[in-house]
């Protein structure tokens, strides 16, 4: 019988990474299973010349191993687009390169099991059973969950709704609708408003923030994507932390300064032959959203004058995120896992979620106890390193404890009245 070291559930990115880097190890046994038939990331926001909002050192494996074969940069080399993306003189890869570079990297990994839905999670003995739709079982010492997170609809919105996550799918239909409504304040939103500018009779971009913020990406404020921010985070009470959530979204959730910029200059340049068709609405949140067949009636709502009116529309586009979610598959070991007052994962800082017993690991589904280096691409490498290190009692790869100039609470040694 068969016991890996690892499985892992779900391949996105940072299962992917955790992947690339156990590789080389010979001394670890793992096994990674996803449902899709293959890598795809985020292939309804594939619109053309999009770029990722991160620097390609920000790959899967870099920050652990500069040196590793998985490289963004191994991968521009092996296919022939090094000095090409040399001269080109940006940090920030394509949206469609970083997809071919991830789907590069899978096609070299034999670790990988796609079309194998997880359907059971149980513990029999010392080691835990994964289940697939195929009736398969795998048994690992450690599993590692990394499903990614899920499209959010809100529940006052019925009817033919289009999310960003398929936006490309729709395109055609949504440039051919009479009036379009894009929903959201990030780049998600910000992207689809741009690529639909100019092609339909109407096009309408609701934002409850009360600006247009662009994402924050000054150096110090990159500084809290450190491991000693994190660390100041998870030890924070969880009403700070909710807190934080809130007021820090427009650090990663915001739309890229470049891309404000060029929206606006696309206004200015429609706006030469006469007033440009569309309306641009802060502050404004989407109470209700009803269908009657052939349009949307949209109730919203002004924060600042606190009035509610009616806008129609023919489409309705929601850039309005994602969320983690707690895998079905994982109640029959609910029982030893971590859970905070609202169902979700109480994860502990090195990631594990199973009181301690360093077994259990999450990706990505700690953003409520780990702030913003949650889903951020440049912190995923950080995270696989320190999850190894658990898993094997060793620092395969240099786990950095301090890199920030700046402090996040109170400086060591000073007197606390």
């Amino acid at each position: 019988m068969r016991v890996h070291d690892v499985v892992g559930i779900g391949i996105g990115p940072f299962n992917l990474g955790l992947a690339a880097l156990s590789a080389p190890l010979d001394d670890l046994d793992t096994v990674f299973l996803d449902a899709a038939d293959e890598f795809r990331w985020h292939p309804g926001m594939m619109i053309e010349g999009a770029t990722i909002q991160v620097p390609f050192l920000a790959d899967l494996v870099s920050m652990a191993d500069p040196t590793s074969p998985y490289s963004f940069l191994n991968h521009l080399k092996a296919t022939g687009r090094l000095y090409p993306f040399y001269i080109r003189e940006s940090f920030y890869p394509l949206r469609a390169e970083y997809d071919a570079y991830c789907r590069w990297v899978a096609a070299q990994l034999p670790s990988l099991r796609w079309g194998r839905r997880v359907v059971g999670l149980e513990q029999e003995g010392d080691h835990y059973v994964v289940t697939t739709d195929r009736g398969e079982t795998y048994r690992g010492r450690h599993v590692v969950l990394g499903v990614g997170t899920q499209p959010v609809q809100p529940e006052t919105v019925r009817g033919p709704v289009v999310h960003s996550a398929d936006y490309l799918t729709h395109r055609d239909a949504l440039r051919a609708a009479g009036s379009v409504t894009v929903v959201g304040s990030g780049q998600s939103a910000a992207e689809i408003y741009r690529d639909l500018l100019g092609t339909t009779d109407r096009l309408d971009w609701v934002t409850r923030s009360p600006r247009f913020f662009p994402m924050e990406y000054t150096k110090l404020t990159l500084e809290l994507t450190s491991p000693e921010y994190t660390d100041h985070f998870h030890a924070l009470p969880a009403d700070v932390r909710r807190r934080l959530g809130r007021e820090q979204r427009s650090l990663y959730k915001g739309i890229s300064g470049d891309l404000v910029d060029d929206i606006y200059d696309t206004l200015y340049r429609l706006s030469v032959d006469g007033p440009v068709p569309t309306t641009l609405l802060t502050d404004t949140e989407v109470l209700g959203a009803a269908w009657d067949g052939a349009e949307f009636t949209l109730t919203l709502r002004h924060a600042q004058l606190d009035e509610v009116y009616e806008r129609r529309t023919d489409a309705l586009v929601l850039a309005t995120g994602y969320a983690a979610q707690v895998p079905d598959f994982v109640l029959g070991v609910r029982h030893l896992l971590d859970w905070d007052d609202t169902g979700r994962f109480a994860v502990a800082r090195d990631y594990s979620v199973d009181g301690g017993r360093g077994r259990v690991f999450v990706q990505n589904a700690e953003e409520h106890t780990h702030g913003l280096t949650a889903p951020d691409l440049g912190f995923g490498a950080w995270r696989n390193s320190s999850i190894l290190a658990s898993i094997t009692g060793r620092e395969v790869y240099p786990v950095e404890r301090r890199i920030a100039f700046q402090e996040f609470g109170v400086p060591a040694g000073v007197p606390v009245r």
